[in-house]
């Protein structure tokens, strides 16, 4: 009965993906025609995107960031 009542607060965000700074990247790809944005990890050696999570704003985006320790993240189109 408490798990649906628990607030979104009270949660630990856990990655969804092991990130190593040193094989991946973290990279925003976004489409030219929709605006729609995805937040994820580019591998250095293979270029492979190993994509984590949608970009609705900038709650979304600060999340991304905050999850995985980052400061900046380069955006792809």
């Amino acid at each position: 009965m408490g798990f649906f009542f628990s607030s979104k607060k009270d949660k630990a965000v856990q990655p969804a993906f092991d990130y190593d700074p040193d094989l991946h990247r973290p990279v925003i790809r976004a489409s030219i025609c929709n605006g729609e944005q995805v937040a994820g990890f580019k591998d250095r050696h293979t270029g492979e995107f190993h994509e984590v999570m949608l970009i609705r704003g900038e709650a979304d985006l600060a999340l991304f960031l905050q999850t995985y320790g980052l400061t900046q993240v380069s955006k792809e189109y």
